[in-house]
């Protein structure tokens, strides 16, 4: 039986069914990160001696009857930004290097209530800062399909893990695309839901009015089960939200018809590489075969999103970083004279190039005299946003697009040109400033053999619409994970 290529599900049921064992699934994937990560660098830590503990004590609850959900007994990989009781959580920071949180964060809880064992942490840009996974302090993640590329990011280290079978699937955090860009380069399903349908608490901040953590699998029917297990109400969240439905995996029908798809024609422009939209048409296609409504609209105001989205970033990490001090926890400087020399030395030795740039431009723009001019600003241009998505929902179902501008690119060329690097979020940020749901599938190969991903947008607590959508474009193809031979043997 080849554990590696089995959905969570699959891998569950299997499981479950007594074909095979916790232990026996974790001990599997283990081998295939000892085999595997000095090619990809998936991961900041792995925690083995601990995983084959929990996998003993899942299959245990298992044979109980105590454990029968879809991820019971599946070995999984959480980001290095979401806090794990006894596991140390850096942000792939050096200036939480020796960081080891006293409590879990609420969605990891849920994953492990469900039976899920975890792994180990996953890479990613420091403090969620990028969208390459090369700005972590420890290493540089690379590609599974092509380790000359750059994952994407910054949950680069979860989705290449998944895509390089070192985990069956995982959970990451998306403040401006972070799970739905590396999720496209590397040919995976991630999903970010609606803001506050998953618990931050236990989420280390970035952008605390962006954030939302969600799953990274293998294919959508996984993400919706892993949806479900994570959209529990949290009193320890005020943002935290009472769904009405939960069942995602109801959704998972591949009945379209009559669902009305709309295609920005804002989305379709310049910058956008040909054949990522030959993908996107295609999809479109697919869709409008199995009955769907399909046509082209303005959503207006995508240009502003950028700028928009980088202010607001900015100025919440420029806060939500201030607590990072050297006094209280993390990396402290070894040579100092007095306190306020203290916390310079300690975040300028600590924080790396792009997170000080972030910090700068954000206590920049709540700077006295700059807070109106761009602050404010950019708060009146959110709202605007979340406008135009109200308006385009009362006539479109689901709204279809690119993941990203073009496929994964190579390793260090994005660093050269960090303006180039925030346009390659133009496709996502809109969906985080309106804090909507979306979903990148995997449904094409550029020339280069690299994946392409399509983003599907839905409506707030809509995750089912686009679910159902995905599941629907999903069944039209064959998909398979990339062979891991080209940088791994």
């Amino acid at each position: 039986m080849d554990i590696l290529n089995l959905t969570a599900i699959r891998l569950s049921e299997k499981i479950r069914g007594k074909e095979l064992t916790a232990m026996e699934a974790t001990e599997a994937v283990l081998k295939q990160i000892a085999s595997k990560e000095s090619a990809y660098g998936c991961y900041v830590t792995v925690e083995e001696e601990k995983a084959m503990e929990q996998a003993r004590q899942v299959q245990k609850r298992i044979e109980s009857g105590e454990l029968n959900g879809p991820l019971a007994g599946v070995p999984v990989a959480i980001k290095d930004n979401i806090c794990t009781k006894g596991i140390r959580t850096t942000c792939s920071s050096r200036i939480l290097e020796n960081f080891v949180p006293t409590y879990t964060a609420t969605a990891a809880e849920a994953m492990e209530r469900a039976g899920a064992v975890v792994l180990g942490k996953t890479n990613m840009d420091e403090f969620a800062m990028g969208s390459t996974t090369e700005t972590s302090f420890y290493k540089v993640t690379k590609n599974p399909w092509n380790p000359e590329h750059a994952p994407g990011g910054s949950s680069g280290g979860s989705c290449a893990a998944v895509a390089a079978k070192e985990c069956i699937c995982a959970l990451g955090s998306d403040t401006g695309g972070s799970i739905r860009q590396p999720s496209s380069f590397c040919g995976v399903t991630g999903m970010k839901p609606t803001y506050g349908a998953v618990s931050r608490y236990g989420l280390i901040a970035y952008g605390s009015s962006l954030d939302q953590i969600g799953p990274v699998a293998k294919d959508v029917a996984d993400c919706a089960a892993m949806l479900e297990i994570l959209a529990v109400h949290d009193p320890k969240d005020s943002t935290s939200v009472k769904m009405k439905e939960t069942d995602f995996t109801a959704a998972l029908t591949r009945d379209v018809k009559g669902l009305r798809v709309g295609i920005p024609r804002d989305y379709l422009g310049e910058g956008l590489d040909p054949q990522v939209q030959a993908v996107v048409e295609q999809a479109a296609r697919e869709l409008e075969k199995q009955g769907a409504v399909v046509e082209e609209f303005d959503l207006s105001l995508v240009e502003y999103a950028i700028p928009a989205y980088y202010v607001i970033a900015s100025a919440e990490a420029s806060s939500n970083l201030s607590r990072f001090d050297g006094v209280k926890y993390g990396y402290r400087t070894e040579e100092y004279g007095g306190l306020h020399n203290m916390y310079k030395k300690t975040r300028s030795e600590g924080f790396g190039e792009e997170v000080k740039r972030r910090i700068m431009l954000g206590s920049f723009v709540l700077s006295s005299g700059y807070y109106d001019a761009y602050y404010l600003k950019a708060l009146r241009t959110k709202a605007l946003i979340k406008q135009a998505f109200d308006r385009a929902f009362e006539k479109y179902d689901v709204i279809l697009g690119p993941t990203a501008p073009a496929t994964a690119p190579k390793l260090g060329e994005s660093l050269k040109d960090p303006l180039k690097m925030y346009l390659g979020d133009i496709y996502t940020v809109s969906v985080n400033l309106a804090g909507l749901p979306a979903m990148s599938v995997p449904f094409g190969m550029d020339s280069q053999n690299l994946p392409i991903g399509v983003q599907l947008i839905g409506n707030s607590f809509q995750e089912k619409t686009i679910i159902r959508a995905g599941y629907a474009l999903e069944s039209t193809r064959q998909w398979q994970m990339p062979e891991t031979k080209k940088g791994g043997e």
